[in-house]
């Protein structure tokens, strides 16, 4: 048998959907074990959503769409767009797909040549490096520090960018660290790369997520950096969709037509009934994003105060999405029942072992050291899984 390709050999699977499916078989077998794995909120579908997927249903909306999606839903997320980040699109510039996670894939692949590279922060999320691999590109990252708040510099992005940069990807809030860049940082980032010539795909699915700070979209900077940015978001983390996989970018003309061919001769469109949920999500009732953010808000208040009080661990405090990056380095040298802490992936390993709490290393992240949360779950799993991080912590000697 012939090899399958280099490419495809050299993929990570998602340490994040690992680690959710460990957690997941362990509950199956009766034991007890908290998540915190999953990047998905714990709530439902709100009804006025649901409702739209069932009269699509209904309406026999089961026929093949624009391979881009539908018009009607295109325009809805202009006037999304518009409404909550000041940006102004047309439908035609507006590409839905299945999931956010594809819309980023699209979009390297609409992009990249092979061996451009692209410039990655880390920490960054699991999904973006093996992503430009796949599309043949070449991953830079540059590290930033807990001293930085994780967030890179306009310094630092100059010095990253060669003559072979095509873009850099930002996620902005940030999955791991929930860090916001400011408006002041967002626009001196932007002056490196619109000098530098380079495309940005601003990664912003946690943008209605904020809890403090102020928010601005690379693309509202000016006219050049709309035209140099590619917006990516969707319906998961903000309206509780995630398995009805609608995602989307919104670009200059050229790069949405690429975007859309690509789609008419992979995928094609994404599902009729979700799309139709989905534009009953951005047009309908939004008082449930409300209620979701003053949950998550609330949770993110109680997790960052518990971890502060302990010993050994800390985490700065996040701006906005569901996430806390816990530092874990001062557990390292100790020993749990005789095993010795070495590394983030030694804790969690051991955390889950001793602790029955399952969370996700710095490493598949590109940041040694630390340990990411997800606290999009219900109050009580976050009382019960931080004591029991409490109790294996006081196991270590």
């Amino acid at each position: 048998m012939k090899e399958i390709s280099a490419i495809a050999k050299g993929i990570a699977p998602s340490a994040t959907l690992a680690i959710s499916a460990l957690s997941a078989e362990m509950k199956a077998k009766g034991i007890d074990v908290v998540g915190f794995g999953a990047g998905e909120p714990d709530f439902e579908t709100p009804e006025n959503i649901k409702n739209a997927g069932i009269r699509a249903i209904m309406d026999n909306q089961s026929h093949y769409t624009s391979s881009s999606g539908i018009v009607e839903l295109r325009a809805a997320i202009c006037k999304y767009l518009s409404r909550e980040f000041g940006i102004s699109y047309e439908p035609r510039q507006i590409c839905v797909s299945s999931g956010a996670k594809h819309i980023i894939y699209l979009a390297l692949q609409t992009i990249l040549n092979p061996g451009d590279e692209v410039v990655l922060p880390a920490p960054y999320w699991v999904t973006y490096i093996e992503a430009i691999r796949m599309c043949g590109g070449v991953p830079v990252v540059v590290q930033t520090t807990e001293e930085q708040r994780f967030k890179i510099s306009p310094e630092m992005l100059n010095s990253a960018i060669t003559d072979k940069t095509k873009c850099v990807i930002m996620t902005n809030p940030s999955n791991p660290t929930g860090v916001i860049y400011s408006p002041d940082e967002v626009r001196a980032l932007g002056e490196v790369i619109s000098k530098k010539d380079i495309y940005v795909i601003d990664d912003e699915i946690y943008a209605s997520l904020v809890y403090r700070g102020e928010y601005l979209s690379f693309a509202a900077i000016n006219d050049d950096m709309k035209e140099r940015t590619i917006v990516v978001n969707g319906v998961s983390k903000t309206y509780a969709m995630t398995g009805w996989r609608i995602g989307f970018a919104a670009a200059n003309r050229e790069i949405s037509t690429a975007m859309a061919t690509y789609l008419s001769h992979s995928t094609g469109n994404p599902c009729n009934v979700a799309q139709y949920a989905a534009l009953e999500a951005y047009s309908g009732d939004q008082s449930s994003v409300k209620v979701m953010w003053e949950a998550f808000n609330e949770r993110r208040k109680y997790f960052v105060s518990r971890v502060n009080e302990m010993k050994y661990v800390s985490c700065i405090e996040p701006d906005a999405a569901f996430y806390i990056f816990m530092n874990v380095k001062g557990m390292y040298g100790k020993k749990v029942h005789g095993e010795v802490i070495s590394s983030s992936d030694d804790f969690c390993r051991l955390l889950l072992k001793y602790g029955l709490v399952a969370t996700v290393p710095g490493t598949a992240f590109g940041a040694e050291g630390y340990v990411r949360w997800s606290y999009a779950t219900s109050m009580d799993n976050i009382k019960k899984g931080l004591d029991r991080l409490e109790e294996f912590i006081s196991l270590a000697q």
